[in-house]
């Protein structure tokens, strides 16, 4: 494919693990593993049965047109579907079966691998088709899955550096990455929230409280709904005095599963739904990150 070389699309970026604009350090009550940060969330589909292709010849990358690459990588959820070294034998540790497939997301100027046992992050420079990806920091929890540790240990590997970048698009379009090594990996997109919604929406606190109430839902009968409230931080990262009161939310929130005696804080992204059907509520809640997650049970 023919290389155009214009001036490289950088970010100026640096790895956090933040949860609130200023990077204050977050406050657990209980060890848990944070989830997709944009999150996100959604159920991943499962990565493609390699063991039924016998290995080939490792293929060039699609001849794809020139798009603005940038604004495409940050529309997706990327998820690896398959992965052949430079043989073209399929690399069996990043295809192993038993869970979500490894996801890419590429936001801030930065990209995050999440589904493996720790949550990776990197900087990124994307120059047409040339991404470069910088030396990856993750989270430093225990992985007593060797699922989990295979994957992380072999993106992490193949991660920083120079790689080529094809995007197909189409109704489900595909990211194609061939790293220094010779390797290729496939991945599939899945809108983000911001694309499905049609903005980037708002950045909320909310807590929610351990039990579920019941409520007089439109569509559901004898439904319970969660109870929420609103809560703030100053710019510091401490949370301001003062509970608003609970309040029922009709409707689920995207990416987060509650369980009862569970407190939780959640950041979330509000969008508005245009044309929503009736009886149907008019915003919907996206799980960014979990705060706080407190076991309230007497």
């Amino acid at each position: 494919m023919p290389t155009r070389r214009g001036r490289p699309h950088r970010y100026p970026w640096s790895v956090r693990f933040p949860w609130t604009p200023r990077g204050h350090a977050m406050r657990r009550a209980l060890p848990l593993l944070l989830p997709f940060a944009l999150i996100a969330c959604s159920p991943a589909t499962p990565p493609a049965d390699s063991a039924a292709t016998p290995a080939t010849a490792p293929a060039d990358l699609p001849d794809a047109a020139t798009a603005d690459h940038a604004a495409t990588l940050g529309a997706y959820h990327w998820r690896l579907v398959d992965a052949r070294d430079g043989a073209g034998a399929p690399i069996a540790a990043l295809l192993a079966e038993g869970g979500a497939p490894l996801q890419l997301d590429f936001r801030d100027g930065g990209v995050s691998v999440s589904n493996a046992c720790n949550r990776i992050n990197a900087s990124v420079t994307l120059d047409d088709d040339r991404l470069e990806i910088g030396p990856a920091v993750s989270t430093q929890m225990a992985c007593l899955d060797e699922r989990l540790a295979g994957l992380e240990r072999e993106i992490g590997a193949r991660l920083p550096g120079t790689h080529r970048l094809a995007i197909t698009a189409g109704d489900t379009p595909r990211l194609s990455l061939q790293t220094n090594g010779g390797d290729m990996l496939q991945f599939e997109g899945a809108p983000t929230p911001a694309t499905r919604y049609g903005s980037t929406g708002e950045q909320v606190f909310l807590e929610i409280a351990p039990e579920r109430v019941a409520c007089n839902h439109p569509l559901i009968p004898d439904h319970r709904c969660l109870q929420v409230r609103p809560v703030q931080y100053d710019d510091a990262g401490v949370r301001r005095p003062g509970d608003a009161e609970w309040t029922p939310l009709y409707q689920e929130i995207e990416g987060f599963e509650h369980e009862d005696g569970m407190r939780n804080v959640l950041r979330v992204q509000r969008f508005d739904v245009a044309d929503p059907p009736a009886d149907a509520p008019s915003q919907a809640y996206v799980l960014d990150m979990v705060i706080e997650s407190e076991n309230a049970r007497p």
